[in-house]
């Protein structure tokens, strides 16, 4: 078993990982969380090249051990939210979402608006106590949610405008084996790319063709960041890198469940988006054993990630596949992830990216 790929004795740094998740940025508003990962970057010393494209996505070169092809690996930084549309006479904030919520969640959560400086608030609805019976029936809709600063409507104005964004706000604390925390999706594939570059470095290891590591932006408003780095790079081979549903939890059925915590991570086959190519998953599961990396099979029937832009906006198409790290209470106020599986995900990203030279990749 080759010890660089696969540490078993490796651990979660938590404190990354939580500077990543907290770190605000919703789709469109991605610079806080882009000078993260710059520094990252550059304080690492950890790509050959660094630099931030058109729209803001970053996109770090580390050179490969041969030339001629390049791979392109994709984690969204963007995370859901929420943009202001309207302050009312009482100083209550309406709002659009950034990507999809699930709106049942949002009961008295707190939330932070970033306008000149981030204040926090809470997501009001009207009492259970005074609903009707047919109101008490209803599924929750967005637009029955305010948010509520505590403030006038004078003091709320000094500090935020319409077109503000609001992101979600929750620490991360860890739950046995597994970390909790908002925004995992998709910030652990951000933690689980920075990580994979430190292997190389650290491993004084090279990819096999020219390593394109993207921190794209905007993807939960329809993949918009990759699709545009995609279509610049222009890369052979494709690796998209997302959560994924693990709806192991009670009530589910094994059809359902998509994927498991602790069970390693997810080599996506399909999703709404993509269905990956077979050369790419075989060459992933190739890998997985080959470094005895636990890993588990994706089928995921609605939703998508950057791996459609990764294989369709390169011309004439890419190689393309992802990696996946298992998640539950997705597009909820908190999201989980077990700390084994983004560790995996971490080993299988390095070791794949460093043996595409070895696969037969004709037809």
């Amino acid at each position: 078993m080759d010890g660089f790929f696969n540490s078993p004795g490796m651990s979660i740094d938590l404190p990354l990982l939580e500077r990543i998740c907290r770190t605000p940025g919703a789709p469109g508003f991605e610079k806080r969380i882009r000078d993260l990962i710059l520094k990252e970057l550059k304080d690492g010393n950890l790509a050959d090249e660094v630099r931030v494209d058109a729209m803001g996505s970053v996109v770090a070169l580390k050179k490969g051990k041969s030339s001629g092809k390049s791979v392109m690996a994709a984690a969204h930084m963007d995370e859901i939210g929420f943009i202001v549309t309207h302050i009312d006479d009482n100083g209550f904030i309406r709002f659009n979402p950034l990507g999809g919520f699930d709106p049942k969640t949002l009961s008295s959560q707190r939330v932070i608006v970033h306008g000149k400086k981030d204040l926090v608030g809470v997501m009001g609805s009207k009492p259970i106590h005074i609903m009707s019976p047919e109101e008490r029936a209803k599924v929750p809709k967005l637009t029955d949610y305010f948010i509520d600063l505590g403030l006038s409507a004078k003091e709320v104005k000094k500090v935020i405008s319409v077109g503000d964004s609001v992101t979600r706000e929750r620490e991360l604390v860890e739950m046995g084996d597994c970390v909790n925390v908002k925004s995992l999706d998709n910030r652990v594939s951000v933690y689980v790319l920075l990580e994979a570059l430190k292997k190389l470095k650290k491993g004084r290891r090279k990819p096999s063709y020219d390593f394109y590591a993207v921190f794209t932006v905007q993807e939960e408003v329809g993949l918009r960041g990759a699709n545009a780095s995609a279509l610049e790079i222009q890369p052979d081979f494709g690796i998209g890198l997302d959560t994924t549903i693990a709806y192991d939890t009670p009530g589910s059925q094994p059809q359902e469940q998509v994927t498991k915590l602790g069970k390693g991570a997810g080599i996506k086959i399909m999703d709404a988006s993509t269905i990956c190519d077979y050369r790419m998953i075989e060459f992933l599961k190739s890998t997985a054993k080959e470094k005895k990396i636990k890993w588990q099979p994706e089928i995921l029937k609605a939703g998508g990630t950057d791996t459609a832009g990764l294989q369709r906006m390169s011309p004439g198409g890419s190689i393309a596949g992802a990696i996946s790290v298992p998640t539950r209470h997705i597009h909820q106020v908190i999201e989980m992830s077990h700390k084994k599986d983004i560790l995996a995900c971490v080993d299988l990203l390095t070791a794949s990216i460093c043996g595409l030279e070895k696969w037969d990749w004709s037809f």
